[in-house]
Order: C-alpha cells, then sequence, then structure tokens
C-alpha cells in the first residue's frame, strides 16, 4: 500500500485538469477558414489539389468537414486564402453545419434544438457506448482508446467504452461501413435497448472518405439511422471526440 501510495505520489497528477482550458499546438489541424479574397485562378488550383473533393465552388470556396482528410494541401497552396486552425471543438449534430464556407468563423457545436430531449435527460451523468470498427484502419480507434487514457480520462465524466452492446447506450462508427461488416453493425444496433444514440467518428464513418466510391462499401445502414453526431477529423482528435459527446450530452 505504501509502495503503491509514493508511486502516485511521483508521478503526481498526470490527466488534463480542465479541458475547457487546453490549448493544442499551432500545428494541429483543426477547424478551417477560408478567405473570401481569392482569386479565381488560386481557386481552380485548390480545387484541383484536393485528393476527396471536400472542397466545393458554389458562391465562393467551402470546405466538407466531413470529406476533408485534413491533408492541408490546399492551405500549402494558398496560405493566405485557407488556414487550419487549432480548434479542436468540430463536433455537430447537423451534417450542413460541417460545411465551412469562406469568411465563416464561427464555431462548430451541436446545435441544442435538434439534441433528442431523452439524451441529455437520461444519459448526462453516463454513457456507455459501442465502438464499431466498420472497416476502419486504425487510425480512428487508436484515438478514440485514447480518449480513456490517463491524460484525457473521459471515464471521470461517466463516458465509458463496454464489451457488449446490450451493455451500451450507443454505438460509435468509425470506417467506412465497409459491405462485410454492415450487418454486424446492424445486429450491434439492434441489440442496444432504446433510448439509444448513434456517433460517426472520423472522415471515414462520415462520408466514406478516399473510400466513398468502393464497391466494397455499403453505407445503407446510414438510410435508416439518422446519427446524433459527427466528429470530424481525420482521425478525430480525442479532445474533438470528448467535447462532442459533453456537449450532446448536455454538459458543461
Amino acid at each position: 500500500m505504501i509502495r503503491e501510495l509514493n508511486i502516485l505520489r511521483k508521478h503526481g497528477r498526470q490527466y488534463i485538469k480542465d479541458l475547457d482550458k487546453v490549448v493544442l499546438p499551432a500545428v494541429f489541424r483543426g477547424r478551417p477558414e477560408i478567405n473570401k479574397d481569392i482569386p479565381g485562378q488560386e481557386a481552380d488550383k485548390i480545387l484541383a489539389l484536393c485528393p476527396n473533393r471536400a472542397i466545393r465552388r458554389e458562391d465562393g470556396l467551402s470546405i466538407d468537414l466531413g470529406k476533408c482528410v485534413f491533408c492541408m494541401e490546399c492551405a500549402f497552396a494558398c496560405p493566405s486564402g485557407i488556414r487550419f486552425t487549432n480548434d479542436y471543438r468540430m463536433a455537430v449534430n447537423r451534417p450542413e453545419q460541417l460545411i465551412i464556407k469562406a469568411g465563416d468563423s464561427r464555431l462548430l457545436r451541436p446545435d441544442p434544438q435538434v439534441i433528442r430531449p431523452e439524451i441529455p435527460r437520461i444519459f448526462r451523468r453516463s454513457l456507455k457506448l459501442r465502438q464499431v470498427s466498420a472497416g476502419g484502419d486504425n487510425s480512428a480507434e487508436m484515438e478514440l482508446s485514447a480518449a480513456g487514457n490517463v491524460n484525457f480520462d473521459m471515464g471521470r465524466f461517466g463516458i465509458e467504452f463496454v464489451a457488449s452492446p446490450r451493455h451500451s447506450d450507443g454505438v460509435v462508427v468509425t470506417g467506412p461501413i465497409s459491405s462485410h461488416m454492415v450487418q454486424a453493425l446492424k445486429i450491434t444496433w439492434e441489440a442496444i435497448p432504446s433510448p439509444k444514440i448513434l456517433v460517426l467518428a472520423g472522415t471515414d464513418a462520415i462520408s466514406g472518405g478516399i473510400f466513398a466510391e468502393s464497391q466494397a462499401i455499403d453505407r445503407s445502414f446510414l438510410t435508416e439511422n439518422k446519427p446524433d453526431l459527427y466528429i470530424p477529423g481525420n482521425p478525430p482528435h480525442p479532445l474533438t471526440f470528448i467535447h462532442g459527446l459533453l456537449d450532446l450530452m448536455g454538459r458543461k
């Protein structure tokens, strides 16, 4: 017992005490901002560079965070026109909120009017989730696992991953949803008691990512079930994930 206490005293507090005050380094690729005055020639160049066609040109440039892989090729090509901030709070609950338009510097948060009232009422203090890697590449899965480590410690907010869908309150989907995993995802979803929530974590889960047009992808599950939260990132940062869930739960 004394030995363990000495170890704890030596290590000190390893967790981030206040998640609201975390400032990530400038190199972090977070919420983008687009200048309204990008010349047409440079805009054409940026459009051609985007590997996932996340950038559109309708009434000015816009970036779809649901498709963006955060490669920053657009920012490298036009640093005066596009920059990626270190703002990691990007989780939303309406897909149209993922469209970042030129001159738009708004903060991204879930729309409280869209959150189902039973979610904060029932899950405000405790949220158990079953994570399903539906054809993922293990990058988003690693970040979600990190959300529960000693640094981020999402367990202190009552948020935990569980082994069985019967013990969970919802599903967190990572990966583009391959045809080999769609049935397993449906079975998992059906095994969860209602009310339940559906979270899409990462670019692949939100839009299919770079695999969206692959014949190996089957996203029919999302036509039948409406997500409660979209968490962009490739992969999403643990702080993006935790803050998104806390906003959904109605926690400050």
